[in-house]
């Protein structure tokens, strides 16, 4: 059994936590527990998105979400 990479392009612009939990195919809660280490560099949402640039830390932070396919 091998595993396939398949690369999605992931567009940079504001996003929710539940739209973002989505990208990472997890629940908004789990989510929130894996910014909590990084959110003094992240910073406060305005309102219910993150801006562009605490986006772009986010996916530095954590890295950028990829999809996996099993192959067999």
């Amino acid at each position: 059994m091998g595993v396939k990479t398949v690369s999605t392009v992931t567009e940079i612009k504001v996003y929710s936590l539940k739209e973002l939990a989505g990208l990472y195919s997890v629940c908004p809660r789990t989510f929130n527990k894996w910014l909590i280490p990084h959110s003094e560099k992240i910073g406060v949402r305005s309102g219910r998105f993150y801006n562009v640039a605490q986006i772009q830390i986010i996916f530095e932070s954590i890295g950028l979400p990829k999809n996996i396919v099993e192959t067999y």
